[in-house]
């Protein structure tokens, strides 16, 4: 591993910790901390610093070091967690997160000073600690890692034995153990240091990217245990960390050289004696014993053994383990140990890798089809049973493929609470927003593309949507306002709804505005939908002024156009005076679908298998020359939408015609073709720039035989047969097919959706 990768998993675990603290800060406002929440708000911050002091990365190392300073001062009940240092530490939290992308951009840090936030910051510490007449120690609660005891167990001199082995593999790792050296000389003083070089091979046996060196220090800091511990965190997973008060105990002495052979376990007890600790003798009364200390191996060593059980009075602010160890060792040793497990479950893949994976699934998938279809063909029952055995692992290889892609769209959902918070101050109303369905499960292209959308979306229902405070109160509502943001699983789809209690959608105001542009002539009526549908035009707009959140009438028409391109849907339910909701409906994947062949004329289609509800015969009364356009199926009014006429294609003789009744939401329709000929795996292929404009057709995939089949644009078929259906029923003015955005509004042919 080179130091470029070592950074970038610096970037993504920095970003992690961010998010994390973003969290909690918006989490926390409503005056509810808790121990554990400062003190992940406080480790977040830290771990940032010592990661970055690393890599000698002097300028975030110094900003984090006051941010930490103030974070220390709020755990430590010196400072209270009110609105204005909320907004501060954001502030801060953007900084942090600015300087890790403008190197990550390979840009130059010294432009990011702010000496600004560095003034507000040291106002709040000095501020915060001047009330206190003595620092005290903080409640048993704020520091849960730690040893809760009324005495603390630390000696008050601040010195500290270290003794470092890291692995030999340290270097090639991209960690250079010089590093955390000057890290310490940062935070105490380091007052001697020797290396111990007995593992130091001579001649051609040397290899100059193996560490042989072994560290024994004695150091000064008034830093705590667990800070000095974190220091060491990147190299938990190859080497071998104590950290004991001054002085070490026998047994310390004993775990340490648990691991070391005969001439190494002699040259660090001879350097233990030059750095002034005498060696194996008895503990000296400074209230500390082994069960305080910290040290962690990679290994299975006999230090764990060599360690000594704790106390049966011990106390902890953790709940007493019978069988563990005390929870200053336990946090370096077996913890570390059972983390390390744990994340060895889980694997970073590069992206493009799982790209070019699923595209080897897909034309698998296709190459497989083949083979079962030239096995049917040859009508050899052993030939037959092994292209299906083989089909099916195929299918089960597809599904794990995909899954693997799958995320939880809180990814996205993580970010609103931010923006409904600065959105909500900036306007100065009261506003909050409820996210559920977070654990929803979406394909990660598609989540990446959602983003801006769905902050379009929050942000308008914020500005436009939710009404002032002073109007709330006189239309009798509460001044807290409500934004909903939740995602479900719903045939095979996705909905994502974004939803509010604000004013609604005044249809007299939107039909105004769009005669005032031209866009429908003063006497056109529309239905509810379609009325709703015109704030996608571009330029659009009714807000009485432009804000610098919204107003202008960009946005809207670029939020449709992104919900087209993932073939999802978005329609808009609005009751005036109570609220609106916007739901956006798409596909789970874009890259393999279940799908329903079947033969119009000459032709094969394909119908997405989520969007199938039955098939049925179509009746003999409603052959090719009827008139009617609908079916009694059970009670219900389905429209029909015949594909050969809509489609313009050549009529074949057929015995018997079929109808593919499909929904999408709510509403349904029944499709006439010619032959139903079963389910296939669908692997999508996207159409050619030429042919995108197709409504009716949303992409092609390639059959067993080699032939390209088009896949059918369900929505966009239903909304056409539903809307034609609803015209049999409407005044002659209203007898005709609009659509919004077009200049002239004359009637059109069942082919025009093409």
């Amino acid at each position: 591993m080179d130091l470029e990768l070592a950074l970038q998993t610096f970037f993504e675990e920095s970003n992690e910790l961010l998010g994390e603290m973003e969290r909690i800060l918006l989490d926390v406002e409503a005056d509810n901390t808790t121990s554990e929440q400062l003190n992940a708000l406080f480790r977040a911050m830290h771990t940032i610093k010592g990661s970055a002091g690393l890599f000698g990365l002097d300028i975030i190392v110094a900003f984090t070091h006051e941010v930490e300073n103030a974070l220390d001062q709020l755990r430590d009940g010196k400072l209270r967690l009110d609105d204005m240092l909320t907004g501060l530490l954001l502030r801060c939290h953007d900084h942090v997160k600015e300087m890790l992308a403008a190197l990550a951009a390979k840009d130059s840090l010294d432009r990011f000073a702010q000496p600004e936030l560095l003034a507000e910051l040291a106002a709040y510490t000095q501020t915060g600690a001047a009330p206190e007449p003595e620092a005290a120690a903080p409640p048993a609660a704020a520091e849960p890692a730690m040893p809760a005891e009324p005495e603390p167990d630390e000696p008050r001199s601040g010195l500290w034995l270290l003794s470092l082995r890291f692995g030999p593999d340290m270097l090639r790792n991209g960690m250079d153990p010089s590093s955390f050296i000057r890290y310490l000389a940062t935070i105490g003083e380091i007052e001697q240091i020797e290396a111990v070089a007995t593992q130091l091979p001579a001649g051609a046996d040397f290899n100059p990217e193996t560490n042989y060196l072994r560290l024994e220090a004695r150091y000064r800091s008034p830093a705590e245990q667990q800070t000095l511990a974190d220091v060491f965190e990147f190299a938990r997973e190859d080497s071998e960390v104590h950290i004991w008060p001054w002085p070490a105990t026998p047994a310390q002495q004993a775990a340490a050289l648990a691991s070391a052979d005969a001439a190494e376990a002699a040259a660090v007890r001879a350097v233990w004696l030059r750095l002034g600790l005498d060696a194996d003798a008895p503990t000296a009364a400074v209230g500390v014993d082994a069960d305080t200390a910290w040290t962690y191996a990679d290994a299975d060593t006999p230090a764990e053994t060599a360690m000594p059980e704790p106390e049966a009075n011990a106390t902890s602010s953790e709940p007493a383990q019978p069988t563990e160890a005390a929870p200053g060792r336990a946090k370096g040793g077996g913890e570390a140990k059972s983390a390390k497990q744990a994340e060895s479950k889980f694997i970073k893949v590069e992206a493009g890798k799982l790209d070019s994976l699923i595209n080897l699934i897909g034309e698998l998938v296709i190459a497989g089809a083949a083979a079962n279809l030239v096995a049917r063909r040859s009508q050899q029952s052993a030939l037959v049973e092994s292209t299906q055995a083989i089909a099916n692992l195929i299918e089960q290889i597809r599904a794990g493929t995909l899954s693997m892609r799958m995320i939880q769209i809180g990814e996205i959902f993580s970010r609103f609470p931010r923006v409904a918070r600065d959105v909500s101050r900036e306007l100065g109303k009261d506003i909050q927003l409820h996210i559920s369905g977070a654990e929803t499960e979406l394909d990660k292209s598609m989540v990446e593309k959602l983003g801006d959308p769905l902050m379009h979306i929050v942000r308008n229902a914020i500005d436009h949507g939710i009404e002032t405070t002073a109007q709330r109160l006189a239309a009798g509502k509460p001044a807290e306002g409500h934004v909903w943001l939740n995602a479900y699983h719903e045939s095979g789809s996705i909905v994502i709804e974004v939803a509010d209690d604000g004013g609604g959608l005044n249809q007299a105001r939107i039909l105004a505005k769009a005669v005032e542009r031209g866009l429908l002539p003063a006497d056109m009526a529309l239905p509810e939908q379609d009325v709703f549908r015109l704030i996608f035009e571009a330029g659009f707009s009714t807000a009485d002024q432009v804000t610098s959140i919204s107003g202008r009438g960009v946005g809207m028409d670029v939020v449709r156009k992104s919900i087209e391109q993932l073939r999802g849907t978005i329609d808009i339910e609005s009751e005036l005076g109570l609220g609106t909701t916007f739901r956006i409906r798409l596909p789970l994947t874009l890259a393999i679908i279940d799908g329903f062949l079947v033969e119009v004329g000459a032709a094969t289609f394909v119908v997405p298998l989520e969007a199938v509800i039955e098939c049925i015969e179509l009746p003999a009364a409603l052959d090719r020359d009827s008139v009617h356009d609908c079916l009694n199926l059970r009670g219900e009014l389905l429209p029909l939408l015949r594909l050969d006429n809509f489609l313009d294609l050549p009529a074949v003789a057929a015995k018997r015609r079929n109808v593919v009744v499909v929904h999408y939401g709510e509403r349904k329709a029944g499709l006439v073709v010619d032959a139903l000929l079963g389910e296939f795996q669908t692997v999508i292929k996207p159409l050619g720039s030429l042919f995108r404009h197709l409504k009716a057709i949303s992409g092609s995939t390639i059959l067993g035989t080699g032939e390209v089949a088009l896949i059918l644009d369900v929505p966009a078929l239903i909304h056409h047969a539903t809307q034609k259906e609803a015209e049999r029923y409407t005044l002659p003015s209203l007898a005709r097919e609009w659509e919004p955005g077009t200049s002239n509004p004359a009637a059109k042919t069942d082919r025009s959706a093409q």
